[in-house]
């Protein structure tokens, strides 16, 4: 009897994507190295269409396009199985070792089959543009730091930790409703599965901040501000500034990093509106601020710039939170070179987070003494204003603190304890590195 997931083999179209994807054997991935090595991005750098490995006959007008990125985005099993069996050449390399050396190979239909059975454990749903698609080196996928993050692996997936009893995801709406920041308040205004916005929801959102004075900044999250229709953008944007109270808030959106192209894309709407709201924040003194989520210096391209750009001289101010995540940036010249490049686009480097205790992700964490030794060799190497702070999100309502912070700390068991005067008092909070550790 077939497995599901040869079953859904058999479904993948043989015949070559929709737009032209070429075959793997003629794949030639285009490095961000090699993109750093040309002049500028107003000349050279514009003229690499980075995606033509993949979309041949997809020119840089069309590519550019917010309609095309999301008209061509992977989202579904069925579509990424036949997306990679486009791409991903009859046998890879496993992660171990690269294609220059004399690593084990393994077959095209296993390392799909593992992409199958990670996507029915992941604990969140795939959603791949082309941008990022094409940013991927397909040649050698087990290797790639980028696919690490956005593709769940079964092999990869690791039991949850031991002491991992609640999302701290979840926990922290306790702590946004006590220090009056009321990220998760305003947070179900954009949610993952429907775009539709429910007007007496908003208006009770909008009205409980309104008749709370403490409440001085709010997160619009929960979901991603990117896929919001501008009319809705402008309409949040406007009543949160109408607020007295409300001194300063900002979008978090990941789209700048996976979808550089609706910031320059002249027939989209969503970034006037962004623009106009952060123009009118200035106006009344008030802080408008996106923030956004780049992992790896691949990630970054010259439409990435062009995006960052646009946004610089348009004065909105982008700050970035970035992950410490075990095979992707956890080292220090990789995470150097990510604070560098950002600093470049004057995209500020805002947060490292060390990762959180959530479900599903055990084999992305990094333990407390890979992060404290991150940073110690970094500080003094970069500005101190584009230096990140390197935070953990404490479970159990203890909120952000800095990873040097913790009363104490036994690298051999793995478990730090923390406090949090501001928020919680005396409380002891706890801590664990991964049970595998770096």
């Amino acid at each position: 009897m077939a497995t599901p997931f040869r079953q859904s083999l058999r479904r993948v179209r043989s015949s070559s994507t929709s737009e032209s994807t070429i075959s793997s054997s003629t794949h030639k991935h285009i490095t961000i190295a090699s993109l750093a090595k040309s002049p500028a991005p107003s000349t050279t750098l514009k003229t690499i269409p980075y995606w033509q490995h993949i979309w041949r006959n997809v020119d840089q007008s069309e590519f550019l396009t917010y309609r095309w990125q999301t008209r061509n985005t992977v989202d579904r099993p069925e579509k990424l199985l036949d997306f990679l069996k486009t791409v991903v050449p009859e046998r890879i390399p496993d992660a171990v070792k690269s294609a220059k050396e004399d690593g084990r190979l393994i077959t095209r239909e296993a390392f799909l089959e593992d992409v199958y059975n990670g996507m029915a454990k992941a604990p969140m749903s795939v959603r791949l543009t082309p941008h990022v698609l094409s940013v991927i080196n397909w040649q050698e996928p087990l290797q790639d730091p980028v696919l690490r993050q956005f593709l769940p692996l079964k092999s990869r997936i690791l039991p949850d930790h031991p002491e991992l009893t609640l999302d701290s995801l979840t926990r922290r709406v306790t702590l946004q409703f006590l220090d009056s920041s009321i990220d998760t308040l305003i947070s179900h205004l954009v949610t993952k599965h429907s775009l539709k916005p429910a007007r007496r929801r908003w208006d009770a959102m909008f009205e409980y901040i309104e008749q709370n004075p403490a409440i001085q900044d709010v997160v619009v999250s929960g979901g991603d501000s990117y896929y919001l229709d501008p009319t809705h953008l402008t309409r949040i944007g406007h009543r949160l500034l109408g607020t007295p109270h409300i001194k300063r808030f900002r979008f978090a959106t990941k789209g700048l990093a996976v979808c550089p192209m609706r910031m320059t894309d002249p027939n989209d709407a969503w970034v006037n509106a962004f623009v106009e709201v952060s123009d009118r924040g200035r106006e009344m003194g008030k802080e408008v601020a996106m923030h956004t989520h780049f992992n790896h210096p691949n990630e970054i391209t010259w439409a990435t710039e062009m995006a960052a750009r646009t946004l610089f001289q348009r004065g909105v101010r982008v700050r970035n939170q970035t992950v410490l995540l075990r095979g992707v940036n956890d080292t220090i010249p990789m995470m150097a070179e990510l604070i560098r490049k950002l600093s470049d686009l004057m995209i500020q480097p805002y947060y490292v987070y060390l990762g959180d205790m959530v479900k599903g992700v055990e084999d992305l964490r990094t333990s407390l003494a890979t992060a404290l030794h991150i940073e110690q060799n970094l500080i003094g190497g970069i500005a101190g204003f584009n230096m990140p702070k390197f935070v953990v999100d404490l479970p159990g309502g203890g909120g952000k603190r800095p990873i040097t912070s913790f009363e104490t700390y036994d690298t051999k068991a793995g478990v730090s304890t923390w406090t949090a005067p501001a928020v919680a008092g005396d409380k002891v909070f706890q801590y664990h590195d991964p049970v595998k550790r770096d």
